[in-house]
C-alpha cells in the first residue's frame, strides 16, 4: 500500500480502488515512541478469546451495498485493541469531559471508560472535568474518577460530570492539560464538539506533545455524518412513544381531536421519523429535510380536514426543526445563534398549533379539539435503554483501545455495524440528514398515507439532484 498524509487527512491507497482514510497517531509526529506489550494478553477476561488483538491492516467499509464492478471504496481502521501499547499504565493521566445537550447514556460512556482503563489496562489515574468544559480546564474544577465512584451513574440521566456549551479558548485549555500532566483526552459531545477537539488535537500536535485526543460522537438528533447511528437515539425514539401514545389517546377520546406532538430535531428529523414509523398511531410527520405548505390544495390544513373527516381524530409529529422557514418573516431570531453556534429557533410547535386553531375558526366548518405536547426535556433527562447502554459500552472500550494504542485525533463511532476509528475532519464535514428520496422516508409516507407536499415534478428534480450529488461525493447508499 501507498501512503499520502497530509496536516488535514492520512490517507492509505491499495488495489482496486481501496483507500483507507486512517486516523492521526501520536507517531506521526514524535518518531521513536517505545511500545509495551498489551497487557489485555494476561486478562482473565479476555481468556476465552482467540483473537486477542485486531490486526495493524483491518478496516471497515463505509459503503456495504455495492456493484459487482464497483471499487472497494473508503474504509475506516477498525476499533479494537492493539499488540502494543504507547502508554505504561502508570503513566497515563486520563481526562473525561461531556460538551453539549443532555443524552441518554452520558453516563454509561462514563462510567465505561473508567472501567475499561482501570480494569483492562490498568490505569488508576482519571479525572473528570467538572461541569462546564470551559469553566472545568480553566478553574481546575476536576473530579477524581474511580470505579467506586461511578458504579452506579449508568442508572441516573444527565451527566454526573455537568455539561456546558459555547466556544473556547484553545490555547488556555492546552496550556492547562499541560500543565495537569494529562496525556489522554476523552471528549463526550456532538458536532460541535467535535470540531473543537479537532481544534485542540492541532494545537497539541503543533506543540509536539504526547497527548492523546479522542471522541465519542454524542447526538440526540442523530445527525453526525458517517456513524450509523449516535448513542441516546433508541432511547429517544422509545420515550418517545410516549408522547405519541398520550397524543392519540387525547385525540381520539374528543371530537376532531388533533394530537401535536413536537420531538427533538433542529436540522435532521431521525427521531420523528422512527418515534412515527415505531408507533404507528401518526397520520403526519413534518421534518426540517422535507418542506411543507399549509394552505391550498394538498396542503397541510387540507390534510388534517380530510382526516378529521375521515377518521374522527389525528395526530401530528413534529420535528422542532420543521417548518422554519413559514415563520421567517416573524422570527426576530431568524439569524442569531446559541452559544455553540446553533440557529435560534422559535417554537415552531406552538406556532403551527396556533396556525390549524386558526385557520379552522376562520373556516368555520367544524370545531376542532387540538392537544399539544412537547416532550423534549423529559426524552433528553432520562437514562439509557438497554440498546443505548450495549452500545455506549462498545464505544467507550473502543475509544480507550484505540487511545492506549496511540492513536489520536479520532472519533470512535458504529459503521457497517462494527467499531471503527474516524478522523475528525469527516466527522467534521456535514451534517447528516433525512434522505427524502431515500426508501425509509417512503415507507414513512406509505405508513401514515400522508401526502409528500411536494409535486411529482419537485419530487423527480430532487430526485436527480441527489442522485448525481450522491455520485460525486461518493455518499453512503440509500437505506435499503
Amino acid at each position: 500500500m501507498e501512503s499520502n498524509g497530509i496536516s488535514e487527512s492520512k490517507i492509505v491507497t491499495g488495489d482496486y480502488g481501496y483507500v483507507l482514510q486512517d486516523v492521526p497517531h501520536l507517531t506521526d509526529y514524535i518518531p521513536d515512541l517505545p511500545t509495551y506489550s498489551n497487557p489485555l494478553q494476561d486478562n482473565p477476561a479476555y481468556s476465552v478469546v482467540k483473537q486477542y488483538f485486531v490486526h495493524v491492516d483491518d478496516s471497515v467499509p463505509q459503503k456495504i451495498v455495492v456493484h459487482k464492478d464497483s471499487p472497494r471504496g473508503i474504509h475506516f481502521r477498525r476499533a479494537g485493541p492493539r499488540q502494543k501499547i504507547y502508554f505504561e499504565p502508570d503513566e497515563v493521566r486520563a481526562c473525561i469531559v461531556t460538551c453539549g445537550g443532555l443524552c441518554p447514556g452520558l453516563n454509561t460512556v462514563i462510567r465505561e471508560i473508567v472501567y475499561s482503563l482501570y480494569h483492562m489496562y490498568g490505569v488508576t489515574r482519571v479525572l473528570g472535568i467538572d461541569v462546564r468544559w470551559l469553566q472545568g480546564f480553566y478553574a481546575r474544577n476536576t473530579i477524581p474518577l474511580t470505579p467506586k465512584v461511578v458504579n452506579d451513574i449508568h442508572k441516573r440521566g444527565g451527566t454526573i460530570l455537568g455539561t456546558s456549551r459555547g466556544g473556547h479558548d484553545t490555547s488556555k485549555i492546552v496550556h492547562s492539560i499541560q500543565d495537569r500532566g494529562i496525556n489522554q483526552v476523552y471528549i463526550i459531545g456532538g458536532d460541535g464538539t467535535q470540531k473543537g477537539a479537532s481544534v485542540i488535537f492541532e494545537e497539541i500536535r503543533r506543540r509536539g506533545l504526547k497527548v492523546v485526543v479522542a471522541g465519542i460522537p454524542k447526538t440526540i438528533d442523530n445527525d453526525i455524518p458517517v456513524i450509523d447511528k449516535s448513542f441516546g437515539f433508541d432511547t429517544a425514539v422509545e420515550e418517545a412513544q410516549r408522547a405519541i401514545n398520550a397524543a392519540h389517546v387525547e385525540a381520539e377520546s374528543i371530537e376532531n381531536g388533533i394530537g401535536l406532538v413536537k420531538l427533538m430535531g433542529r436540522y435532521s428529523g431521525f427521531i420523528a421519523m422512527y418515534a412515527t414509523l415505531a408507533s404507528r398511531d401518526v397520520d403526519c410527520c413534518l421534518i426540517p429535510e422535507s418542506p411543507f405548505y399549509l394552505d391550498g390544495k394538498g396542503g397541510l390544513f387540507e390534510y388534517i380536514e380530510k382526516q378529521l373527516k375521515e377518521n374522527g381524530h389525528m395526530v401530528i409529529v413534529l420535528a422542532e426543526g420543521a417548518g422554519q422557514e413559514l415563520l421567517s418573516a416573524s422570527m426576530q431570531s431568524m439569524n442569531h445563534q446559541d452559544a455553540s453556534g446553533n440557529k435560534l429557533l422559535q417554537d415552531v410547535g406552538l406556532w403551527i398549533s396556533q396556525s390549524i386553531k386558526d385557520h379552522f375558526s376562520r373556516q368555520k366548518k367544524m370545531t376542532i379539539n387540538l392537544k399539544y405536547i412537547d416532550p423534549t426535556y423529559m426524552i433528553r433527562a432520562v437514562p439509557g435503554n438497554a440498546s443505548d447502554n450495549v452500545y455506549c459500552t462498545l464505544l467507550a472500550q473502543s475509544v480507550v483501545h484505540g487511545a492506549m494504542a496511540g492513536y489520536t485525533g479520532f472519533t470512535s463511532g458504529l459503521v457497517n455495524g462494527r467499531q471503527t476509528y474516524i478522523p475528525f475532519y469527516r466527522i467534521n464535514e456535514k451534517q447528516h440528514q433525512v434522505v427524502i428520496t431515500d426508501r425509509m422516508w417512503a415507507r414513512l409516507l406509505s405508513s401514515t398515507n400522508q401526502p409528500s407536499f411536494i409535486s411529482q415534478k419537485e419530487g423527480s428534480e430532487d430526485g436527480e439532484e441527489n442522485n448525481i450529488s450522491g455520485e460525486m461525493k461518493n455518499e453512503e447508499p440509500a437505506t435499503p
